[in-house]
């Protein structure tokens, strides 16, 4: 693996890694908030609340199973070798920008270089998948020329 390619494997864990801890955060003040909440004469009021943290818990429960989803895809391409195609886990330089398709986690700077990490699953992800250098590839009116397949 190259080590531009290691930097931003590094820098999508990061994301991961800090998208889990904040929901793991939001789930931790949820739970809290639920819990601190005391019982009043306005019984309605109490069990809104209560229902609309249970609400919040449930959807940060989604998304904390989503991102540990995210982290297990993310590190079965720690080890991705160079290939004459785009697959999982390559990094592609185009006239257009340059995109490491791994997980979605948008732009990520490196070195004063923009890089875009994107899901094979992701509309312009699904494009990349299969093509070789000096292909071309068209995506939202912009024509995307292979360079480059690390």
């Amino acid at each position: 693996m190259s080590a531009l390619k290691t930097q931003l494997y590094q820098l999508c864990l990061t994301f991961i890694q800090n998208r889990i801890e904040n929901i793991e955060y939001s789930m931790q003040q949820a739970r809290q908030a639920s819990n601190d909440d005391t019982k009043s004469s306005a019984g309605d009021k109490y069990e809104t609340t209560r229902e609309m943290m249970q609400q919040e818990m449930d959807r940060n429960s989604k998304l904390l199973y989503e991102a540990g989803q995210q982290r297990i895809a993310l590190q079965q391409l720690e080890n991705v070798d160079v290939a004459k195609e785009v697959k999982n886990g390559s990094l592609v330089l185009t006239t257009e920008g340059n995109f490491y398709i791994s997980i979605s986690a948008g732009e990520l700077n490196l070195d004063g270089q923009k890089f875009f990490a994107v899901s094979q699953a992701a509309p312009i992800g699904k494009l990349f998948i299969g093509k070789k250098l000096a292909d071309e590839l068209s995506f939202n009116g912009k024509t995307y020329l292979i360079k480059e397949i690390l």
